[in-house]
């Protein structure tokens, strides 16, 4: 193929990728000239016969894989967010191709010579800070990817490294499937009591696209306890729903679960790790396994506590019936109401997605960094309900370009995340082009779409990932944005969702979508109260996931895991925890924890409890002194957020907090001081 818009730089506004141009037949040849063209960047530098320089080995490498970047940050994204059974066939083939070429630059005896001879004389080099610091990473990147092994420990690990992507792939395929394979199908308009209309309206759509006219059809959202479980009334519906949630994807992916577990025990003790949590750890800001275990052991027995005083409550309510899953939420919600005169169906009309948008989201940003935006109806996007903004900076330059995609469809996966599609970079002279994928319920045509809290809040969050992008300033792509350790990446996301209940933001946005009156201030006093009722189940469920994983991953080798069953070894590591409470299932089981076993958080799903000690650290910053928000901001962006990876996360982070971060700010907002 010699015409693919993938082969050259598109030549519209910040790079954006010519998605009117893209067609699935170009994918593949994209990848292939791709890889190609890189190994043959990394072979010139290689044979060049020049002495090892910074600028003709490091720098060099900086710039190699320009085709190969443009057509893998907008197929994945795809992947996640439009899928088809083309895509799917391409991925699958493609991953273990794109883990052999990665092992092919990285396992380059030749390379990694020319990076170790720089690393060991790098004080001789004169280099800048970021210089210094990428020449550090790519020596550790090296080393962490197996340069040092002999050649039979190479071969091995080319071999396990293609069987855990090809793996990863099919595990996250199957959770696709397996998500709209469980949708529950009701057939009496009475079951459906307690939903909201908007939500009934959109169930009866979603059964009219399975060929059900006059039925309704809940889709399920990638998460143990589902959103609906909190306005049903019909009890039995509710335990449909939960167990069509919790039974996903036990039966394929349980058995490749264990798989990509004992594959990554192999390669951790391969790279002489004691465990995958030890290898994975060891490169994030935690250092040590040592150290996740001290957090989140100070976290579960007063997490647990809160959780039974609230279960005490709510069976209470429920007037002596057994409390169950599938009861925890609408129960929940009925204690709300009762106690805080919170009902969750009613603030929905507050939420309209356009108003969230635009006079929270964009509002808050330009309170908060003085940045503006202008939606560009004149650019194309990869569907047709992805928006897409220019972003301005304070002076009216261009800053970027911000995509939106919102709703939920049965071609992207659940939950929400932020993908970078043209990353910045001075050395490469790029400006960021980010894209926010959400799953929000879509309105019949005509309809608002009104937003839960919990909607509101991933708004909020995925546009802090977005910032942390759109404000990347470094010289080398390599250090871009969210490139950052996985412990460290949520914490700017999760910054950004102190906003959305700041007073002079919500009054902005919050606006009833029929009478565009603001939202009362005594109610917005009692959402305050009624948002640390329940804690305790939050907390709770959050953890049983972050242990599931740390089981997995904690696993020393892979004969460990002979004949193990999935569903028998979540049982057990949930025991093990203090976490195995029936009325409060993980927040993902391993059938569908998308996160550890086709993400990128193996070993890591820890990081947002992790991030949320520099988040609340950070909001009691904010608050504190005589700078306004908008300077606070100005230092926020400046030492943190514009830095991405080119300094140390929690040097970063102490250069504007000016001390270390301290974990009694989370404690207090979680409810778990004694």
């Amino acid at each position: 193929m010699t015409s693919n818009p993938f082969f050259e730089p598109s030549v519209l506004p910040y790079e954006l990728p010519p998605f009117a141009e893209i067609a699935t037949e170009h994918y593949l040849p994209a990848f292939e000239r791709g890889m190609a063209e890189q190994l043959s960047e990394v072979a010139a530098i290689t044979s060049s016969g020049a002495e090892p320089s910074f600028a003709n080995t490091i720098a060099a490498l900086e710039r190699s894989g320009a085709v190969l970047i443009r057509v893998a940050n907008v197929f994945f994204n795809i992947t996640s967010a439009d899928s088809s059974a083309t895509t799917d066939a391409i991925e699958a083939e493609v991953s273990p191709k794109l883990a052999a070429h990665r092992d092919a630059i990285y396992l380059d005896p030749q390379l990694f010579a020319r990076v170790e001879a720089l690393y060991g004389r790098r004080e001789e080099l004169g280099l800048d800070p970021e210089e210094a610091r990428l020449l550090e990473r790519y020596h550790i990147r090296f080393v962490r990817a197996g340069a040092r092994l002999d050649a039979e420990g190479q071969a091995r690990l080319r071999e396990l490294n293609a069987e855990l992507a090809a793996a990863a792939t099919e595990f996250g395929q199957n959770i696709l499937a397996a998500t709209n394979d469980a949708t529950v199908v009701v057939e009496s308009a009475a079951e459906l009591a307690g939903l909201g209309p908007a939500t009934v309206a959109a169930a009866a759509e979603n059964a009219r696209e399975l060929g059900r006219e006059g039925a309704w059809a809940l889709r399920l959202q990638n998460v143990s306890n589902q959103p609906v479980l909190a306005e049903l009334a019909d009890r039995d519906v509710r335990q449909r729903v939960m167990a069509a949630s919790l039974g996903r994807g036990l039966g394929d992916n349980g058995a490749l679960a264990v798989r990509i577990a004992a594959l990554r025990a192999e390669r951790a003790a391969l790279l002489g790790y004691s465990d995958h949590a030890a290898y994975t750890v060891a490169d994030q800001t935690a250092k040590t396994p040592a150290a996740v275990e001290d957090m989140l052991g100070r976290l579960i027995a007063p997490a647990v506590a809160n959780a039974e005083r609230e279960a005490a409550e709510l069976a209470q309510a429920m007037g002596g019936q057994e409390l169950r899953s599938w009861d925890w939420q609408y129960w929940s919600e009925k204690v709300r109401a009762e106690r805080f005169s919170v009902d969750a169906e009613a603030l929905r009309p507050y939420f309209e997605l356009e108003r969230v948008l635009r006079d929270g989201v964009f509002f808050a940003a330009e309170q908060v960094y003085g940045i503006t935006f202008q939606e560009r109806e004149d650019l194309v996007g990869y569907h047709p309900e992805v928006r897409i903004f220019e972003v301005f900076d304070t002076d009216g330059s261009a800053l970027g370009l911000f995509l939106g995609d919102f709703f939920a469809r049965p071609s992207k996966r659940g939950g929400a995340w932020m993908n970078a599609l043209v990353s910045q970079s001075r050395l490469l002279g790029k400006r960021p082009v980010v894209v926010n994928n959400l799953n929000i319920v879509k309105p019949p045509a005509g309809e608002p779409a009104l937003l839960t809290w919990d909607n509101v809040r991933t708004l909020f969050h995925e546009f802090g990932h977005a910032l942390h992008g759109l404000f990347s300033d470094v010289t080398y792509p390599f250090f871009s944005g969210t490139e950052v350790p996985r412990d460290f990446v949520e914490f700017p996301s999760q910054v950004n969702e102190m906003w959305m209940s700041r007073p002079e933001v919500l009054a902005n946005y919050a606006r009833h979508i029929e009478t565009g009156e603001p939202m009362p201030t005594e109610l917005v006093e009692r959402m305050a109260e009624a948002a640390r009722f329940g804690t305790g189940f939050k907390t709770v469920e959050y953890l049983g996931a972050t242990l599931l994983d740390w089981a997995w991953h904690r696993v020393s080798a892979p004969e460990a895991l002979a004949d193990t069953d999935a569903e028998a070894f979540e049982g057990e590591a949930l025991r093990k925890a203090g976490l195995a409470i029936d009325a409060i299932p993980p927040r993902y089981r391993t059938g569908y924890f998308a996160h550890i076993f086709s993400g990128g958080y193996a070993a890591g799903y820890y990081s947002y409890i992790w991030s949320e000690v520099l988040d609340a650290d950070t909001v009691e910053w904010f608050d504190e002194g005589d700078a306004s928000i908008r300077e606070n901001g100005e230092t926020f962006r400046r030492e943190l957020l514009s830095r991405g990876g080119s300094v140390d996360p929690l040097t970063a982070f102490e250069s504007f907090r000016g001390r270390a971060p301290e974990i009694e700010p989370l404690l207090a907002r979680r409810g778990l001081l004694n």
